[in-house]
């Protein structure tokens, strides 16, 4: 699937959970509406570090990290983007689901 179809499709199904569901859900509804965190390993130095979780995994290709906060800060920007480079895939989305309009709580990365 096409990066642009991809994240239409995610971004669909997570405007949905929002219309249905209300905005200013707590971050931990949200993930059980779409689907659970998954575990992301990673090595370091020889050492396995297992306490990543991404909120939601699409495909081979995209990572999705759902919040339900007042406002996106830059430290969620790099979050996203550091979990994107420690899996080695090329696409993210950030959904705030804390806004009346879920348009205007979604970014999109690209590596």
């Amino acid at each position: 699937m096409e990066f642009d179809e991809l994240s239409r499709s995610v971004i669909g199904r997570a405007i949905e959970v929002h219309r249905n569901l209300g905005p200013g859900l707590r971050t931990l509804a949200c993930r059980y509406s779409i689907q659970m965190e998954m575990p992301l390993p990673v090595h370091y130095r020889d050492i396995l570090l297992d306490c990543y979780r991404i909120d939601l995994l699409v495909g081979d290709d995209l990572i999705v990290e759902i919040k339900s906060i007042e406002t996106l800060l830059p430290i969620h920007h790099a979050q996203i983007l550091t979990y994107m480079r420690l899996a080695k895939l090329p696409l993210g989305l950030l959904i705030n689901f804390n806004v009346p309009k879920l348009q205007n709580g979604i970014k999109r990365f690209v590596l």
